[in-house]
C-alpha cells in the first residue's frame, strides 16, 4: 500500500484451505513503496505446517495473520504458536478483510492479508486458551446432543400420532415417567386404553379417564418397532449427555470460582455459567476492553445504521451463534424470578409496544440478555458477587409528582377530565 506507514517490517498473510495453505511474506524490497511479496504454498499436514513455521522464522517474520475458516484454521494457528517466535498471530474475521472484487486467487488473498497486517489494519478474533477451548468443545457438543434428543423425542411423538395415540394431548410431555411407561406398555402388546392409563403416576392419575381415551388407537407392530428404536436412541443420547456432563465437571474444576460467581446471577445456573465461561474465558477484560465490546461481539447490542441524518434500524448485529442464544435462554429464566431484571423486562415490554405485541416481548428479552452479558463482564473483571437491586428499584427512583403529571397528561389526551383528590 504506497503512502501508508508500515508498522511491521516483516509479516505474513496466510490463506487457509483444507488441504493447502498459501503464505505471502511482506518484506522490504524493490516493489511499490519499497515493499515486496514472497509467496509459497504448503500442504495442510501438521508436519508440513511445522516446516512452514520454521520457514517463516527463517525469514524474520514477526507478525502473522490469517482468515478464520472454521476448523481448518486451528491446526495452522497452533503450529504457528508452537515455537513462540512470533510477536502476534492473528485469526481475523473473514468479513473484515474482503479484497477488491474481481481479484480472487489464493496468492492475492494471502498478499492482501499481509498488506493489511503490515499497516496495522487488522484486529484478531478472540481465541480462548487451550484449557478453555477444551471445555468449549465438550459443552458445545453436549448442546448438540441435547438438540438431537429433543428431535428424537419429536419423532417418537410423530409415530404415536400416526398410530392414533393422543398421549401428548393429555400429558404435558411424552417423555415423563408415566408417559414412557405407557409407551413401553404399547410396545409390549397392551392395547386396552384403561389398562395403559393405570400406569400413570403422581399427578397424572387425575387424568386417567382422558388417558383411557387417548391411548386407544391403531398401534401396530411396525409402530412398536419404531417406538422401540426411538427409545433406544434416546437412552443412548442420555448416556452420552451424562458422560459429557461428568467430563465438563472435571474440566471446570480450575474455573469453579468463576462458575460459582456467575451462578449467583438470576437465570444463570451452574451449567449455563460453565457454558458462558467456555465462550468468553475467565478474564474477558483482556480481550474485550469494555462490557460494550463484549455485548457487541455477542450480538446483543442495538444496531447502529444511520444515513443522511436518519436512523434506519436498530436490529442487533450478527454475533456469536453459541453465546447469543444461550444468554437469551438465561434471560427468559431471569424474568421469571423476582428481582430487578423482571421489573426491567416489564418496563421494556410496555415501552416497546405492550404485552399484546409479540415483537415487544422479543425486543425486551434481547435487552435483558444484553443486561446479563454486561453483568457477566463486570463480575468476572471485578470478582464481585451479584447484588440484586430488588423488584422496586425502578419504582423507588420515580418522582411521584412527575409521574402524576405524566399520567394526567396521558388521560387528558385521551379525552378525559380528571379531578384529583387526596387518598384517605
Amino acid at each position: 500500500m504506497p503512502g501508508v506507514q508500515v508498522l511491521y517490517e516483516r509479516c505474513a498473510g496466510i490463506d487457509v484451505h483444507k488441504d493447502q495453505v498459501t503464505v505471502a511474506v511482506r518484506e522490504p524490497g524493490a516493489g511499490p513503496g519499497g515493499r515486496q511479496t514472497r509467496v509459497r504454498k504448503f500442504g495442510a499436514f501438521y508436519g508440513v505446517l511445522r516446516d512452514m513455521t520454521r520457514w517463516l522464522v527463517s525469514q524474520g517474520v514477526t507478525h502473522v495473520a490469517m482468515e478464520a475458516t472454521g476448523i481448518y484454521t486451528m491446526p495452522v494457528y497452533h503450529a504457528l504458536l508452537e515455537p513462540g517466535c512470533f510477536e502476534r498471530v492473528l485469526v481475523c474475521n473473514a468479513a473484515h478483510v474482503k479484497n477488491v472484487p474481481g481479484r480472487k486467487t489464493d496468492a492475492v488473498d494471502a498478499s492482501w492479508l499481509g498488506e493489511l497486517l503490515e499497516c496495522g489494519l487488522l484486529a484478531g478474533s478472540f481465541i480462548p486458551p487451550e484449557d478453555i477451548k477444551a471445555v468449549r468443545d465438550v459443552i458445545r457438543y453436549r448442546r448438540k446432543i441435547v438438540r438431537q434428543r429433543a428431535a428424537e423425542t419429536q419423532r417418537l411423538g410423530g409415530v404415536l400420532q400416526d398410530a392414533g395415540i393422543k398421549l401428548d394431548s393429555v400429558a404435558s410431555s411424552i417423555d415423563t415417567v408415566s408417559g414412557l411407561a405407557m409407551i413401553r406398555g404399547l410396545i409390549d402388546g397392551e392395547r386396552r386404553g384403561e389398562v395403559l392409563a393405570e400406569l400413570a403416576r403422581g399427578r397424572m392419575r387425575s387424568k386417567i379417564n382422558d388417558l383411557s381415551l387417548a391411548l386407544e388407537g391403531r398401534f401396530g407392530e411396525h409402530h412398536a418397532l419404531m417406538c422401540q428404536l426411538h427409545l433406544d436412541h434416546i437412552a443412548q443420547l442420555n448416556e452420552m449427555i451424562a458422560r459429557l456432563d461428568a467430563q465438563a465437571e472435571v474440566m471446570m474444576v480450575p474455573f469453579a470460582r468463576e462458575r460459582d460467581l456467575l451462578a449467583t446471577i438470576p437465570g444463570i445456573g451452574p451449567k449455563a455459567a460453565a457454558a458462558i465461561i467456555s465462550e468468553i474465558g475467565t478474564t474477558p477484560g483482556e480481550f474485550f476492553r469494555t462490557d460494550a465490546h463484549l455485548a457487541s461481539w455477542a450480538g446483543l447490542c442495538p444496531g447502529n445504521h444511520e444515513s443522511a441524518g436518519k436512523r434506519k434500524h436498530g436490529k442487533p448485529r450478527k454475533g456469536s451463534q453459541h453465546l447469543q442464544p444461550l444468554l437469551v435462554e438465561c434471560a427468559w429464566a431471569a424474568v421469571r424470578t423476582s428481582g430487578r431484571l423482571r421489573a426491567r423486562y416489564h418496563r421494556l415490554v410496555l415501552r416497546f409496544g405492550g404485552y399484546r405485541n409479540p415483537a415487544a416481548k422479543k425486543r425486551a428479552i434481547v435487552a435483558i440478555a444484553h443486561t446479563l452479558i454486561v453483568i457477566v463482564w463486570n463480575m468476572l473483571v471485578t470478582g464481585k458477587t451479584y447484588a440484586d437491586l430488588g423488584p422496586d428499584f425502578y419504582a423507588s427512583r420515580t418522582n411521584p409528582e412527575k409521574e402524576t403529571q405524566r399520567l394526567l397528561a396521558r388521560l387528558e389526551a385521551l379525552g378525559h377530565k380528571v379531578t384529583l383528590a387526596p387518598a384517605a
